[in-house]
């Protein structure tokens, strides 16, 4: 898991330095709409009402409209200039009585997880909440908006559970249930008797999503019957995967790198290879290595292919003047040597 908040519980002079972890994770299926004849993702617009042209994200401003219908436009300038909260710290406000929070008021769970320093007053805190059955109502700040919050002990973990403000909540207004019921003392009983006999003690683990599991056994049967499709995408992009290959992170990228230099490093990286194995043990071990670098995708692998591609004109040209010197050598010697001979003779 990765921290997404990092800084200290606050009680009295105690300061505990904490980091937090979201506790939950939604595993719902989620589907794509697409069109049902050939496949392709359904996409939204941003269209104006007014003028009907699509806006993009750089002229969209925030608009709230007020219970008499005018509209009032609230610039990021303006909601720049709003105090925000930064602190990094979790006040504890005060303990109050497990039984006196309502979970109605329970939003989102973390985890919070102390510094190797921090154990012993994490300690301390936590078996102080469980002895006096109380939890630690405080206020933190997360993403810059500040919230309510309870401390309360999960097994070894203390968890910070956001709450919603009290005016978030609802009322219940049923008029039905302000009406006068008479509940016989036998029904009492035989209701408290059936309760009794389906008593149990709560274990969430033989709970189970029985849609989900539904839902993935038909998707299974599906694709194993050969009722399922390549994914199109959309024309803008790229059509990643078209052959219905697994393709992990590292391909992607080298393959993207490969595309972007138009197939020169694959063509180098090649060269190399062959140059490697027709000459010399040494250069071939050089040529592999680089080879090697290449695939990984990094920047240093990148370049020398590179720089080995434009090195290997020069290397052929100079193959190419070489029988030109030989050729020209030759022509000289054979010159010379009449020139020696008459000299010989004469003296």
């Amino acid at each position: 898991m990765r921290a997404i908040w990092k800084g200290a519980v606050s009680f009295g002079l105690v300061n505990v330095p904490v980091r937090l972890f979201a506790a939950t994770e939604e595993n719902d299926i989620r589907f794509h709409q697409v069109h049902r004849a050939d496949g392709g993702r359904i996409r939204y617009k941003r269209t104006c009402s007014v003028c009907g042209e699509e806006v993009g994200f750089d002229s969209i401003a925030k608009g709230y409209e007020t219970s008499d219908g005018q509209l009032v436009i609230l610039t990021d300038e303006d909601l720049d200039k709003l105090p925000v909260a930064t602190s990094h710290e979790i006040d504890v406000v005060e303990f109050v009585p497990s039984s006196q929070v309502d979970p109605i008021l329970f939003a989102k769970s973390y985890f919070l997880e102390p510094d190797a320093k921090a154990a012993k007053p994490y300690a301390l805190l936590r078996e102080a909440l469980v002895e006096t059955e109380r939890m630690a109502i405080v206020r933190v700040a997360l993403r810059q908006k500040e919230t309510l919050a309870v401390l309360r002990v999960r097994d070894k973990t203390i968890v910070l559970q956001t709450m919603l403000w009290p005016d978030e909540v609802r009322k219940a207004e049923f008029p039905v249930l302000d009406t006068e019921v008479e509940l016989r003392p036998q029904e009492l009983k035989m209701a408290a008797s059936l309760v009794e006999s389906m008593a149990a003690d709560f274990e969430p683990e033989q709970f189970t999503d029985s849609y989900r599991a539904a839902v993935v056994e038909l998707i299974e049967a599906k694709v194993e019957r050969g009722e399922s499709a390549q994914l199109v995408e959309d024309e803008k992009k790229p059509a990643a995967g078209k052959t219905g290959e697994v393709i992990d992170l590292l391909t992607a990228l080298q393959r993207s790198v490969d595309r972007a230099r138009g197939g020169t490093v694959a063509q180098a990286g090649a060269g190399q290879d062959g140059a490697g194995q027709d000459g010399a043990g040494g250069s071939g071990s050089a040529a592999s290595a680089s080879g090697n670098n290449a695939a990984s995708g990094s920047n240093e692998a990148g370049a020398a292919p590179k720089k080995a591609a434009r090195k290997a004109p020069a290397k052929k040209a100079a193959a190419k003047k070489a029988p030109a010197k030989r050729a020209a050598a030759k022509t000289t010697a054979a010159a010379q040597a009449p020139a020696k001979k008459a000299a010989s003779k004469s003296a």
